[in-house]
């Protein structure tokens, strides 16, 4: 969590909003760390899940990715959940929820629904409060 909180701070400081993804395989290795770009890449879809997605399918050859854990700083939204579930991730932990924005816990609950083929196992993860910090802070600055 510790790196996606670190990809979350380097999308601030690109003027992004600060949410942060880390993929590790099921041997403990980093396939894909990214935070979010949609403003820099013009791509709506760049959220740092989605990113991080996409490059560890690139990496491996294969859209499927069995046995991963994703690390994420703020609750997935549902593109996002839908990404993550579409890529079979095995495990998802959650720093931040996001009762605004976010479809895990909250809004649609994503995985909760009976048209939702792959359901990781969720957990809420360590340095939530970290997490939310760095968005308040994020967008207190540019109110």
């Amino acid at each position: 969590m510790r790196a996606a909180l670190a990809e979350a701070r380097a999308a601030a400081d690109a003027g992004e909003a600060p949410i942060g993804a880390v993929l590790v395989g099921a041997d403990g290795n980093v396939l894909a760390a990214a935070g979010n770009a949609p403003i820099i890449g013009h791509d709506p879809t760049a959220h740092a899940e989605i990113r991080a997605l996409r490059a560890a399918a690139a990496q491996l050859g294969n859209y499927r990715l069995p046995g991963t854990t994703l690390y994420v700083t703020l609750e997935p939204c549902a593109m996002c959940a839908g990404a993550i579930s579409h890529a079979r991730v095995s495990r998802l932990v959650i720093a931040a929820s996001d009762p605004k924005g976010g479809a895990v816990w909250h809004g649609p609950k994503f995985f909760d629904q009976p048209t939702c083929h792959w359901r990781p196992e969720v957990e809420q993860g360590a340095f939530a409060d970290e997490a939310g910090q760095i968005l308040k802070d994020f967008f207190k600055a540019r109110r």
